[in-house]
C-alpha cells in the first residue's frame, strides 16, 4: 500500500477521492461534484498505469504490450461506458475525439518543446511513427465516410438516416477492431524489432506481486466508475447554467483526466532524449482510442441498445482530418525541435478556443 501510495507525486490527490463519493451520494453542487471528482480521477489514473505496468513484467513483452495497449486508456473507456450506459452520446463521441487530439497536439507538441528546449534537435524512427500516423489516418477516414454518407442521404428521409448510419458505423467498427488486431501482430510478433526500444524503456524489476496488482486493479477501477458516475451526472446541470456544449467538457476537460499522469511521463521521458518512448506513448494512445475504444464502444452501443455511431459533425471530422495532416508533416522527417512543438501546441490551443464557443447542445 505504501509503495502505491508513494508511487506517484499526483496521489497527493487521493483525499478528493472520499470526498468525491460523498458529495455526490449527497447531492451537493454540480459544480462541486464535477471538479471533486475530476481531481480525484487523476491519482486513480496515475495508480492504474503503475499497477498496470508493474503487472506487464510479470508475464513477458508480448503479453505485457497487449496488457498496456488493453489498460493505457482504461480511464477514458470507464468514463465512456458510465456515460453510454446513461445516453450521452454526444459526451461519448467527444472524450474520444478529445483524447485523440490530445495525445497527437498537446502531448505531442509537449514533448517536442520541452525535449528541444534542452536539445538543439531530437530523433526518432520515422518508420514507427509513419505506421502509427497511417493507421491514424485511416481512423479519420473511419469518421469522414459516414460524416459523407449522411450528407448525401435524402434530408426528406429523416426516419432511414439513423438505420443507415447505425449500420454503416457497426460495420465500419468491426473492420476498425479487426485491423487494430492485425496491427498487435505486426507490432508484437512479426515485425517486434522496429518497435523493440519503444517496448523495453527502463528495465526494473516488478515491485508488486502479481496477486496484489490484480487486487489494485479491481479495487481502482471500481473507485474510477464510481467517481466518472457521479462526473457524467453532474454535466448536465453545467452545461445548461455556463451555457459550454457538452462537445467543450467532453473533447478539451476530460481528456485532461485519463491522460494527465501520460502526458508528464512522456515529457519526462522526451527531456531524457528518449524520443522513441515519447512517441509510443503519445501516438500509439491515439492509435488505440482510433483503432480499438472508439470502435469498441460503437459495438457495445449495439449491445446496450444505445446509438452510438461513428457519425461526428462536419466541424469535429474536419478538426480531426486538419490535426492528423500536421502530425504527420512534423514526424514524417523523424527529426523534432522546440518550433514543431510549438506549432503543434498553437493549433491545439485554436481548436480549444473553437469548441468553447461551440453552441451547447441542450
Amino acid at each position: 500500500m505504501k509503495l502505491l501510495v508513494l508511487s506517484s507525486y499526483v496521489n497527493v490527490l487521493l483525499v478528493f477521492i472520499p470526498l468525491g463519493i460523498i458529495f455526490g451520494a449527497l447531492h451537493m453542487s454540480p459544480y462541486l461534484v464535477f471538479s471533486i471528482n475530476f481531481l480525484a480521477i487523476i491519482p486513480l489514473a496515475a495508480l492504474l498505469g503503475f499497477v498496470t505496468e508493474d503487472l506487464a513484467k510479470h508475464v513477458g513483452q508480448t503479453l505485457g504490450g497487449l496488457l498496456n495497449a488493453t489498460f493505457g486508456n482504461a480511464v477514458e473507456l470507464i468514463v465512456a461506458i458510465v456515460a453510454l450506459s446513461k445516453g450521452e452520446i454526444l459526451i461519448v463521441q467527444a472524450s474520444m475525439l478529445g483524447s485523440i487530439l490530445s495525445n497527437i497536439l498537446l502531448v505531442l507538441g509537449c514533448c517536442f518543446f520541452a525535449g528541444g528546449m534542452k536539445f538543439q534537435e531530437q530523433t526518432f524512427s520515422n518508420i514507427v511513427a509513419q505506421t502509427m500516423s497511417s493507421l491514424m489516418a485511416l481512423a479519420t477516414a473511419s469518421l469522414l465516410i459516414p460524416a459523407a454518407f449522411r450528407a448525401t442521404l435524402d434530408t426528406t428521409e429523416h426516419g432511414l438516416d439513423e438505420p443507415r448510419i447505425l449500420a454503416v458505423s457497426r460495420g465500419t467498427a468491426i473492420v476498425l477492431l479487426m485491423i487494430y488486431v492485425l496491427y498487435l501482430v505486426f507490432q508484437l510478433k512479426t515485425h517486434a524489432a522496429l518497435f523493440e526500444e519503444i517496448e523495453s524503456g527502463e528495465e526494473e524489476p516488478a515491485e508488486l506481486s502479481v496477486p496484489i496488482c490484480l487486487v489494485a486493479l479491481t479495487i481502482i477501477t471500481l473507485a474510477i466508475s464510481v467517481c466518472a458516475d457521479y462526473l457524467v451526472d453532474s454535466i448536465d446541470s453545467i452545461v445548461i447554467s455556463t451555457g459550454l456544449s457538452k462537445t467543450f467538457i467532453g473533447l478539451i476537460v476530460l481528456p485532461i483526466v485519463g491522460n494527465a499522469a501520460e502526458h508528464v511521463t512522456a515529457v519526462m521521458v522526451a527531456m531524457k532524449n528518449k524520443m522513441e518512448l515519447a512517441i509510443g506513448v503519445a501516438l500509439g494512445s491515439s492509435m488505440q482510442i482510433a483503432l480499438f475504444l472508439t470502435p469498441f464502444l460503437v459495438i457495445l452501443g449495439w449491445i446496450m441498445n444505445q446509438p452510438m455511431t461513428l457519425f461526428f459533425s462536419t466541424f469535429e471530422t474536419a478538426v480531426l482530418f486538419v490535426s492528423v495532416f500536421i502530425t504527420n508533416a512534423q514526424i514524417q522527417d523523424g527529426i523534432s525541435n522546440w518550433l514543431e512543438g510549438a506549432m503543434l501546441l498553437g493549433t491545439y490551443m485554436i481548436i480549444a478556443i473553437a469548441f468553447f464557443y461551440y453552441p451547447a447542445d441542450l
